[in-house]
């Protein structure tokens, strides 16, 4: 079970349920224009500026939205990161996290080549990638632990019917 009655009360009466449910697919978008943007200074040579900046923009958002998840994650389950019921997202997201924060890193004091950055930016979006799916089987699974747990209460309600009310 993905979520106790409490915690699925908690996540439900939660406005930082609101605010990843407002930041993830806006993170989605900022990478999809990044990821744009990199793939074609990578094919074409054009557009270096806007890539490089792009993946900056990219991750601010990441940083915001794992800051902000993780003070869900402590309304929710009472503690910041690595919750059991999200132990193997929050894992993988600190390789994201690392993998964006060295991109940062490189593009700041020039460390790499920009061609070799955008190359970077690449490897910490296939994190971001696999990260995501992980999180969209993560609501797919409490989706169907509340339809669940409906079609239990729906289940126990016509019991208590047509028994009487006597269970």
């Amino acid at each position: 079970m993905l979520y106790s009655p409490e915690q699925k009360r908690r996540r439900d009466e939660s406005v930082w349920t609101l605010v990843q449910g407002v930041l993830a697919p806006l993170q989605f978008l900022i990478f999809l224009v990044s990821l744009g943007l990199v793939i074609r200074c990578l094919a074409t040579g054009e557009g270096e500026t806007a890539a490089l900046l792009s993946v900056v923009v990219k991750t601010v958002a990441l940083y915001i939205i794992m800051l902000t998840g993780c003070i869900w994650e402590k309304v929710v389950f009472g503690q910041y990161l690595f919750a059991p019921a999200f132990y193997w997202e929050d894992v993988f997201s600190m390789l994201v996290l690392a993998l964006h924060t060295t991109y940062l890193y490189v593009w700041w004091t020039g460390a790499l080549a920009p061609t070799q950055q955008l190359w970077l930016a690449i490897a910490a979006y296939a994190t971001y990638c696999i990260n995501a799916g992980q999180f969209i089987l993560k609501l797919r699974a409490a989706r169907l632990q509340a339809q669940g747990m409906r079609t239990d209460a729906d289940k126990e309600g016509q019991l208590h019917v047509q028994t009487g009310g006597a269970t």
